[in-house]
């Protein structure tokens, strides 16, 4: 009797960490108002990127990325086109407006065995400022996506050397 009681204890133990360990990893976001943003021209969609409240978030940037998933060669391909940043009238927000018709280009070399394989291209990727308070709101092509990472700095700052 007293081994279950100490294996239902454990277990008891367990199941609460477990549930604080989960709020834990639940962010926070500010909240979400994109109602200021124009609305997606034919063709295309908006999407957005919400980030998370963080700390020392001058310290951290978004590198995003516009493409699409495409079978290609054994060759490093890239997407054709460009990012431009628009303002919001009135408002002093920015947004990205993606202008490409999806063709890529890349480098030219031999592939023996001409295998394709489904890979993400994309447009050249941009770096921007990291801002919790604000969403990042894309027009893009109704067949690409916006995929993204957040850079954070390297701990320890380091020295160049001189010759």
């Amino acid at each position: 009797m007293k081994f279950l009681k100490a294996v239902s204890v454990v277990l008891m133990m367990f199941a609460v960490s477990n549930v604080c360990a989960q709020k834990k990893k639940t962010e926070k976001f500010e909240k979400l108002q994109i109602d200021m943003f124009p609305k997606a021209k034919e063709g295309y969609k908006q999407v957005y990127i919400q980030l998370p409240i963080a700390k020392n978030e001058n310290d951290l940037k978004v590198e995003f990325f516009v493409g699409a998933e495409k079978l290609l060669d054994c060759n490093k391909h890239f997407l054709i086109g460009k990012v431009n940043t628009q303002d919001v009238q009135g408002w002093g927000y920015s947004y990205y407006e993606v202008e490409s018709n999806g063709e890529t280009g890349g480098t030219l070399m031999g592939c023996p065995d001409q295998k394709k394989t489904k890979k993400f291209v994309s447009l050249q990727p941009e770096i921007v400022r990291y801002n919790s308070k604000l969403p990042l709101v894309f027009y893009i092509p109704k067949d690409m996506e916006v995929r993204y990472r957040i850079l954070r700095p390297d701990a320890a700052m380091k020295k160049a050397v001189s010759k």
